[in-house]
């Protein structure tokens, strides 16, 4: 049985086109996938290290392998997939330029996805608690994170722009929906929409 939708799938699965060929690089449980799979009639396959989280897509009849996605972007050519997925993942990655431009190499479009840590709720719980902070996109205590990155989205802006990424589409989000105001303070999370190979055409931005 599927979980409530989330924000974050549901503006990804707005961005998807029918018929795409996906790869998800991090795709958990496969919910995302199988929906993509079953509305979208999408070419979906994954990548989770996560052995649990692989036999879930298994039963949920995905094409997911089990493997690290900083060591298994090399094996596919250039231009294998319409989109890659980057979503709440990309934070748990060590080289984080080596894998982005990997997912540019081999598909048109690149969607990350992440938490937001310059949200006013962390900033808040750092000023004036002192702690690490611990939220609903955040939800780990600082000993057992699997995240390696704390990044924001002014952070992510200035990563694109220095590296000459075109940022096709952003979209920031709370709880509610989408939001425009303030973003790098009142977002939770953000789903970015990068330029893939030979595709520079803005669709969107801050």
């Amino acid at each position: 049985m599927m979980r409530n939708s989330r924000l974050d799938h549901d503006i990804i699965f707005r961005i998807v086109e029918p018929g795409s060929k996906v790869l998800d690089l991090g795709c958990g449980d496969g919910d995302l996938l199988f929906r993509l799979a079953r509305d979208k009639n999408a070419l979906v396959r994954g990548i989770e290290c996560n052995q649990a989280e692989v036999h879930a897509c298994v039963r949920k009849g995905l094409s997911v392998l089990h493997g690290n996605i900083e060591g298994g972007l090399a094996e596919y050519p250039g231009g294998s997939f319409d989109y890659v997925i980057l979503n709440q993942s990309m934070q748990e990655v060590r080289k984080v330029d080596c894998v982005i431009q990997e997912a540019r190499r081999i598909g048109g479009k690149v969607i990350v996805g992440f938490p937001n840590f310059a949200h006013l709720r962390s900033r808040m719980m750092m000023f004036f608690r002192g702690k690490a902070p611990v939220t609903d996109s955040l939800p780990y205590l600082w000993y057992d994170t699997p995240n390696v990155r704390f990044l924001s989205i002014e952070d992510f802006h200035e990563f694109c722009d220095k590296k000459g990424i075109p940022v096709l589409a952003a979209h920031y989000l709370d709880k509610a929906g989408e939001i425009r105001l303030w973003p790098n303070l009142l977002a939770v999370n953000a789903v970015f929409v990068l330029a893939g190979h030979g595709d520079a055409t803005l669709e969107g931005g801050r």
